[in-house]
């Protein structure tokens, strides 16, 4: 690639959505004194919208644009999320929650579940959520945003509603909002880079640098710019889903359910006013109109909209960075929603991107550090969304069976056999999930070690059973204190949409 020397003075984001609103509003807010940020959007093209659930990263982001959180919950219609509970995975009828926060209590040489792991062998630890607060609290449906907790908490909420949101910070920080359809993307006979993107009214929006986020297809970085994508379906054969909205029945809990079907998995996502659901599923294994009926046959409460089916290829662009254009979004790739990873891989592109910015031209060491540190994340992400489906014992359908014989990637099964042998989990500085997801995922889709550390043996095993009962009783002690889910939500950010 040609340096390309000239200022970054205009940036266009081509798309709105979540990921384009997110992307202008950050912009806006942190470069709009140096930058002119335009987003050009379609009224005609509808957002996909699926993904109503986040993780706790997302303060990160939030307090970067100074959001108010009580405002920012009220306007999303959104509820608390402390974890997801993961139903059928393992086996049928077998259950377990993954959930935020911190797992019991290490020491240097030892994680916690070493400790916990003695505790089994010996009969007196109890279930391992028991020593994590976000994990009981999930199970209790209790929870309270307090001044002095730990922001380990994250939200389910209503996209379409945060991308209205986001829109207004933008706009507040000059972003200049223009509607239309692209047409056309205008490439530079000389170095390859795009000049403008002409919409179908046939006005041509010209900048310096250009943000895709046009979703699946990809405009800019793949029509234009034929980066070139790397398809993951072998290890993570879902491919479609069916999306359907629900009154809401009952109080809403915090915590988003996900429950393994024939060929897929449920999501079920509580908000204020309704519910999020959907079927992710393998057209290899399911037609359409089966998993329909599997959605509706499992859905409660009354429909809010018709269901409709959203086809995708999971993987990742092989650049995300490509000349002057930047993939943030779906463009730049997908991995799926199981571990509602979505807007926060939006949120470190956007972040890396600001780390990084071209303002006195692009160069060539920024791009690939860019493409490196996002692949590095991606890949991470990718194989912890693909134990849960390989670890597992099920074997009653022919997509289980697929998924537990698949070969997987040798990060992936290196991770799983250190665990097996020794009980430990190592996570580098780069990795999102750390080290207490890791454990809880595993230990809950059946994985239990052989061993634990040494030094555990360093504590009687009085002196361990009044360290696990004093982390379980700090524990419940906690929580035991948190109001009802549902009643704090009315008192904090009682959402005005019915």
């Amino acid at each position: 690639m040609k340096e390309h020397n000239k200022a970054i003075k205009k940036v266009v984001v081509a798309g709105g959505g979540t990921a384009g609103w997110m992307t202008a509003s950050a912009l806006s807010k942190v470069l709009g004194k140096l930058v002119e940020v335009v987003l050009v959007e379609s009224d005609e093209i509808p957002t996909v919208g699926v993904g109503e659930a986040t993780i706790p990263t997302l303060h990160i982001f939030h307090q970067l644009l100074g959001i108010n959180e009580q405002e920012f919950m009220a306007a999303t219609n959104a509820t608390f999320k402390l974890g997801i509970s993961f139903e059928n995975w393992r086996d049928v009828n077998k259950d377990y929650m993954h959930s935020f926060g911190f797992l019991g209590q290490s020491c240097w040489a030892a994680g916690f579940q070493h400790f916990w792991l003695k505790g089994m062998k010996k009969g007196f630890s109890s279930d391992i959520g028991d020593y994590v607060a976000e994990h009981l609290g999930a199970r209790k449906g209790k929870y309270a945003a307090l001044a002095s907790q730990d922001l380990n908490h994250a939200y389910h909420l209503d996209a379409g509603l945060y991308a209205k949101f986001l829109r207004n910070i933008a706009e507040k920080y000059g972003t200049k909002r223009i509607e239309g359809k692209i047409s056309q993307v205008n490439l530079n006979d000389k170095s390859g880079y795009i000049d403008s993107i002409t919409l179908a009214s046939g006005e041509i929006v010209e900048g310096d640098l250009f943000i895709d986020c046009t979703g699946f297809k990809g405009l800019l970085i793949e029509d234009a710019l034929h980066t070139g994508f790397e398809d993951w379906s072998h290890i993570l054969p879902c491919d479609s889903a069916i999306a359907v909205q629900t009154k809401t029945v009952g109080k809403p809990i915090p915590y988003t359910r996900s429950i393994a079907r024939d060929a897929g998995w449920q999501w079920r996502i509580p908000l204020q006013s309704r519910t999020g659901n959907g079927l992710v599923f393998c057209s290899k294994y399911m037609t359409d109109e089966e998993a329909k009926q599997t959605l509706l046959e499992n859905v409660e409460g009354e429909l809010l909209n018709e269901p409709r089916v959203i086809k995708y290829k999971t993987g990742t662009r092989r650049k995300h960075w490509n000349k002057n254009c930047v993939a943030i979004g779906l463009s730049s790739g997908f991995i799926e929603p199981l571990e509602s990873t979505g807007i926060h891989l939006f949120q470190k592109a956007i972040v890396r991107l600001m780390l990084m910015f071209p303002s006195q031209g692009i160069k060539q060491a920024d791009v690939d550090e860019f493409n490196t540190q996002t692949r590095a994340e991606v890949d991470n992400i990718k194989d912890f969304i693909i134990l849960h489906y390989h670890l597992t014992d099920r074997t009653d359908t022919p997509f289980w069976r697929y998924c537990k014989n698949m070969d997987v990637p040798d990060t992936l099964k290196h991770r799983m056999s250190l665990f097996k042998e020794s009980g430990q989990v190592f996570k580098k500085a780069e990795e999102l999930f750390g080290e207490a997801s890791w454990v809880q995922v595993m230990l809950g889709q059946g994985l239990m070690p052989n061993q634990y550390h040494p030094i555990v043996d360093l504590m009687e095993d009085e002196e361990l059973v009044t360290f696990l009962n004093n982390i379980k009783s700090g524990v419940k002690n906690k929580v035991d204190n948190w109001p009802d889910h549902n009643d704090f939500i009315q008192h904090y950010c009682k959402s005005s949409i019915v």
